[in-house]
């Protein structure tokens, strides 16, 4: 076979083939593909270097003892190796050395594509690690809820009536009790049992009242149909109609009047329009005011918010849709700091007046600066969405288009320093169009042109 033909079966047999003298410098070269070879720079790139000089950190011994194997047996094994370009490209290539006569030759076999799916894979191993410990920090959240209830709450088997979980008010109730129907007045059960065969049809049904056989106190008992792999369950909540008062309650509300205090979180209750009417210590300290006094009558959408319209929108929750948890938004001080926060809020009644109550958590690093308007319109979106189905689509689509039209109208002005003409031009509206919209959102002073 001449040189010529070996040269071809060479190249054919690998990607590349390195051909290096006695001393280990690289003489000639040949690459299988168009591609490889503009990826590595081409064969100045590996001409008169040796090819230890041309490996990477972590692979030179393993060039060494490949020349030395081929050197002793004629042959090596494979070994992977990384190899660099004069210009720094870094290769990953499967190596093995055969010694013929004088010199040694190299055959190498393309690992980029090899590598570059390891690399998704360890990112997708990464992505799924961190979503099951998301789902498994939400599990937790939801199992401490679960407990904490003070109604009672089960989750029934719909075909036997097993109690599958229940919590702690529930286990009260039900723990000592054959089954679940057992739990109720004997009166009472066929109405019980005729709410959960409503629900096992329809998916819904609405609540009945019942006695609990083992106290007498009156409940009113609601289910809802859950579909788990391919097994029906009944989610199953019992609400005191008659609530029994607790022993000694004014002590137990001076108790938990002392732990509203004390608890490292903000409590603050609001009337019916957002204004403060009482706030604990912690909310105190995180808006950096110096007494309560300071704060009571005060719009919480003074501190609350990155953007009004984030107060706007969880208000708007809270009297649509009752109880909302885990709000992320920010506090700002009265001196200028800003705090991220967790907000939780539900409606409550003070003296027959309907009032608010939020608890806000610190969940991170005081910013030192505002965030710009605008960056928090996918979370006061996603807000949004939570009300499909509560409320109609056309109220839905109208308050969304509000939020995000105010966003981008605060945007504009930030951008272009509250020039108004530009902004109205950055916007694609009349100045006319802009100031109908500024008096309609309630943004900025009026200014002279406006008032003309």
């Amino acid at each position: 076979m001449d040189a010529e033909a070996a040269s071809r079966l060479i190249t054919a047999a690998a990607d590349v083939a390195f051909v290096m003298d006695g001393a280990g410098v690289i003489r000639d070269m040949a690459f299988g593909s168009e591609d490889l070879a503009t990826a590595s720079g081409g064969r100045r790139s590996w001409l008169d270097r040796t090819l230890l000089d041309s490996a990477a950190e972590d692979s030179r011994a393993k060039v060494t003892d490949m020349l030395d194997e081929a050197a002793r047996g004629g042959s090596s094994r494979w070994r992977h190796l990384n190899l660099r370009t004069g210009e720094g490209i870094t290769l990953p290539v499967m190596c093995s050395a055969s010694r013929v006569g004088s010199r040694t030759v190299i055959f190498g076999r393309d690992l980029r594509q090899l590598a570059s799916l390891q690399q998704r894979l360890v990112e997708a191993q990464q992505a799924m690690e961190r979503e099951y410990a998301r789902l498994r920090q939400a599990e937790t959240r939801y199992r401490l809820l679960f407990q904490m209830t003070a109604e009672p709450v089960l989750v029934l088997d719909a075909t036997t009536l097993r109690v599958l979980e229940a919590n702690l008010a529930a286990d009260r109730i039900f723990g000592a009790e054959p089954s679940f129907l057992a739990a109720f007045a004997e009166a009472d059960r066929a109405r019980v049992d005729a709410l959960l065969a409503a629900v096992r049809s329809a998916g819904q049904a609405e609540e009945r009242r019942a006695l609990l056989a083992a106290s007498g106190r009156a409940v009113l008992v609601s289910a809802s149909l859950l579909r788990q792999e391919r097994a029906s369950l009944f989610l199953v909540r019992l609400s005191y109609i008659q609530p029994e008062a607790p022993p000694e309650s004014a002590e137990v509300q001076a108790r938990l009047a002392e732990f509203v205090e004390s608890t490292p979180d903000a409590f603050v209750l609001t009337d019916e329009t957002g204004r403060i009417l009482t706030a604990n210590p912690a909310f105190i300290d995180l808006a950096q005011l110096p007494t309560e006094a300071a704060a009571l009558n005060q719009p919480l959408s003074r501190f609350l918010g990155r953007q009004a319209v984030e107060m706007e929108v969880l208000m708007a929750q809270v009297r649509g849709r009752g109880p909302v948890r885990l709000f992320r938004t920010a506090l700002r001080g009265d001196h200028g700091t800003e705090a991220e926060v967790e907000v939780s809020a539900t409606p409550v009644v003070d003296h027959g007046e309907p009032c608010f109550g939020f608890t806000i958590r610190d969940v991170g690093p005081r910013a030192a600066t505002a965030a710009p308007p605008g960056a928090d319109l996918p979370a006061a979106a996603g807000q949004l969405t939570e009300l499909v189905g509560r409320v109609p689509l056309k109220e839905l689509v109208r308050e969304a288009t509000d939020v995000i039209e105010k966003l981008a109208i605060e945007a504009a002005l930030e951008l272009t320093k509250d020039n108004r003409a530009s902004a109205a031009e950055m916007l694609g509206l009349s100045r006319q169009s802009l100031y109908v919209k500024l008096r309609r959102y309630g943004i900025g002073d009026p200014g002279p042109e406006e008032e003309n």
